[in-house]
């Protein structure tokens, strides 16, 4: 059965390494080895002497402890440590979902939250995010008309990607009690949380709210650590938690040794971490606000409330010829819309990376220098 092709990623191969000025990465600055290790309090020779055999299908119950510990209704044993982040969504799918089920997805969303849902099910209803005067909304009571009798999951990420919305507690409370109503299950992707304007507005797990909730969470987009590729699920029912772990065992089987070695150093400097990914972000919407405010009849610029990324609108006939264009003309990375699920008027920007305002200068140039006047209405060539 075929799956729809993953357009961000292929974007990302495609471009991501060649291209010299990223706009779009949804990840914050990474740091060596050494640094990571110097800010935890770990000498090197506890990595350099780290064996290389198997581990724990679940994961190493010291690092499973430590993630627990992150939560307020979560044991080490209801940790699942992953290969990378992205096994989690494939896993959460085979586990719970049988052809014909139905799901509802928060759209627009990364690739496979959206498209392993249909893989597997074949019935997938999108719940669509609202743009609203500077800002973005979810409705809980649109969320509750699109359930039926046969909803078996509900899929939502924040903070949110691409958007950077985030609801408020009230609104989040509403969801989980909707899905909690119908007994149905959540999965919650929380990759970015910790990375909210206003820290007091960060939400609780799903998994503190509800038993049924599947989280996925990891160091890669708030603490800035995307190479080591570590994530976990925090799956609180003893049968799903089994069933999970035996499809896991068909694909990475365990973590890698050195991956949970580095991961758990990263949660021992988990505050650091996060206010210095917090700290970036700040700066470059600094950046990002007097950018948008000299280009107003340009984009449709609603800035984010949590996370490292923003959906902004784009003024062009299409926002994926737009960056390819941009990509081969000006060596200017962002993503287009249209690969989130979003419209092909818009693109994600990201605002994790250091060099994020060196990228705006060298984008600025290409748009006050009236290249984009040419290139965005340019028709594509055979290799895009």
């Amino acid at each position: 059965m075929d799956i729809q092709p993953f357009a961000t990623e292929n974007f990302f191969a495609r471009y991501e390494f060649t291209t010299p000025h990223l706009l779009c990465a949804s990840d914050c600055e990474t740091l060596t080895t050494g640094e990571l290790l110097r800010l935890a309090g770990m000498d090197a020779a506890a990595l350099l002497d780290q064996r290389l055999s198997y581990t724990d299908s679940q994961g190493d119950p010291a690092l499973r402890a430590a993630i627990a510990a992150l939560y307020d209704q979560v044991s080490a044993d209801e940790v699942v440590v992953l290969g990378a982040p992205e096994e989690g969504i494939y896993l959460t799918m085979r586990t719970l979902l049988e052809p014909g089920d139905h799901v509802v997805v928060l759209t627009p969303a990364y690739d496979s939250l959206r498209n392993l849902a249909a893989h597997v099910s074949g019935n997938v209803t999108p719940w669509p995010i609202r743009a609203v005067p500077g800002g973005w909304a979810l409705d809980p009571a649109e969320l509750e008309q699109l359930l039926r009798p046969e909803t078996r999951l509900v899929v939502v990420n924040f903070p949110h990607n691409p958007t950077g919305h985030l609801p408020t507690s009230a609104e989040f409370a509403a969801l989980v009690d909707i899905v909690r109503a119908r007994g149905a299950w959540l999965l919650c992707d929380e990759m970015y949380r910790g990375l909210e304007t206003l820290p007091a507005d960060r939400l609780p797990s799903a998994a503190d709210l509800y038993e049924r909730a599947i989280v996925l969470a990891g160091l890669s987009k708030t603490h800035g650590l995307p190479g080591l590729r570590a994530g976990w699920l925090l799956v609180r029912d003893p049968a799903v938690r089994a069933a999970l772990i035996n499809w896991k065992h068909y694909t990475t089987i365990c973590p890698p040794a050195p991956t949970e070695r580095l991961a758990t150093a990263a949660l021992l400097a988990h505050a650091p971490l996060v206010e210095r990914s917090r700290a970036q972000i700040a700066a470059n919407l600094g950046l990002a606000e007097a950018f948008f405010a000299r280009h107003a009849a340009r984009f449709d610029w609603r800035p984010p409330r949590a996370g490292s990324v923003a959906l902004v609108g784009l003024d062009a006939p299409s926002a994926t010829t737009y960056c390819h264009a941009l990509a081969r003309d000006a060596g200017v990375l962002l993503l287009p819309g249209p690969f989130l699920g979003a419209d092909d008027h818009s693109v994600r920007f990201g605002f994790g990376r250091a060099g994020f305002g060196a990228a705006l200068e060298q984008y600025e140039a290409y748009l006050v220098g009236g290249l984009a006047a040419q290139d965005d209405r340019r028709p594509l060539t055979a290799d895009h």
